[in-house]
């Protein structure tokens, strides 16, 4: 029997694992899976070694390096003692599984990396890593295949997960009515991201830039996401003084019905490009991360669509040029400059088409099954 085991470290990536999970027993119902994951791998009929949910803390303490370690030690011995797994599926969550990658290759476990490291945007000296531990990366971007191969990497190219897996676009009639929008005004999305020092640093000039723009354009309307992970009680300390409306929950409905975007950068100026939703990313942190990523870095833009496409088309206000003012220039540029609109929205699209039409959990399945079948033929994986 063929047995694979899958690491994966948070929620994005267990919802990434489950999708070839279930692409993989489709191709061979008698697999057998294990997983270090959640709910989403266990809703696939995969039998959890251990949930991450102590792996998915925020930050760096004594504790989450502890609880690291221990996990760690815990995977090794019973992947090369009891479970012997055919090969091992490592997803995203780099510092994690490289080290896990590194003790499985002298254990001769072949390792597959799903969703890799993006060393292209900072820390590339990780590519040396993956070259040693890493028997084939199953890569998401396009311009990864070359650059893993450059160094000699087996590579793939699967596709993103989120061009199957993005929802339609939503009803904006509908969806304005349930929540009290007006369908005769434009609507301005407001994503500060799902951190609480992402809300320390942005709500506030964000919330500023939205009065800053209504009482200069009556015909918009704002609205804010409230990330799920996000405490009432956070989120809301922020929104005293302000008639804003707050929707939880209903991400890409927000994405697809809006006009413009107000961006903490992150997957969701992704998934904004995917639905052409024309956006803007302003971001900032404390300054020490921000010296830190700037040693780092390995690309100075810092949106993915910006990256996918190599070239600037998506504005990026950054740190200390985060101001009110900046960001409703930029916006009032996406909604009353026909030009710029349209620019944008037809970039976003050339995106998006560089992206496939590749299935990327059913890609990554078959690529699995495939090298696998030609290992038990006496091939090289």
């Amino acid at each position: 029997m063929t047995r694979i085991f899958i690491i994966t470290g948070e929620y994005s990536g267990d919802i990434h694992a489950a999708g070839v999970a279930k692409e993989l027993k489709n191709l061979n119902p008698d697999i057998e899976i294990e997983a270090v994951g959640g709910e989403n791998l266990k809703n696939a009929g995969v039998k959890l070694f251990s949930d991450h949910k102590k792996m998915s803390a925020v930050g760096i303490s004594p504790a989450i390096i502890w609880n690291h370690l221990i996990l760690g030690k815990r995977l090794v011995k019973y992947l090369e003692e009891e479970y012997k797994p055919d090969l091992v599926l490592c997803i995203d969550y780099g510092a994690f599984n490289l080290n896990i990658a590194k003790f499985l290759k002298k254990s001769g476990i072949k390792v597959f990396y799903y969703i890799p490291p993006q060393i292209w945007a900072s820390r590339k000296w990780r590519i040396n890593e993956i070259k040693k531990y890493v028997d084939e990366v199953l890569c998401i971007f396009p311009f990864e295949k070359h650059m893993y191969e450059a160094y000699g990497i087996k590579t793939h190219y699967c596709g993103h997960p989120l061009v199957s897996q993005l929802p339609e676009k939503a009803d904006k009639t509908e969806f304005f009515k349930s929540h009290g929008l007006d369908i005769n005004k434009k609507l301005v999305s407001i994503f500060p991201g799902s951190r609480v020092f992402e809300l320390k640093q942005l709500m506030k000039v964000f919330i500023k830039s939205a009065q800053k723009l209504q009482k200069k354009h009556p015909d918009l309307q704002f609205c804010i996401s409230h990330a799920l992970n996000l405490d009432d009680k956070v989120f809301n300390k922020y929104l005293k003084n302000t008639d804003i409306k707050v929707i939880k929950g209903e991400n890409h409905a927000l994405l697809s019905t809006s006009d413009a975007l107000i961006l903490a950068s992150g997957t969701v100026a992704l998934e904004a490009c995917l639905y052409q939703t024309p956006m803007i990313i302003a971001y900032r942190g404390p300054w020490i991360l921000y010296f830190i990523y700037l040693l780092v870095r390995c690309i100075k833009k810092v949106s993915l669509p910006n990256i996918i496409a190599d070239k600037m088309i998506v504005p990026e206000i950054i740190q200390g040029d985060v101001s009110a003012d900046k960001i409703s220039y930029e916006i009032e540029k996406l909604l009353y400059n026909k030009s710029a609109r349209e620019y944008m929205v037809n970039e976003l699209g050339k995106v998006q088409e560089l992206l496939s039409d590749k299935i990327s959990s059913k890609e990554a399945a078959f690529e699995i099954i495939t090298k696998l079948n030609k290992h038990t033929n006496n091939s090289n994986i």
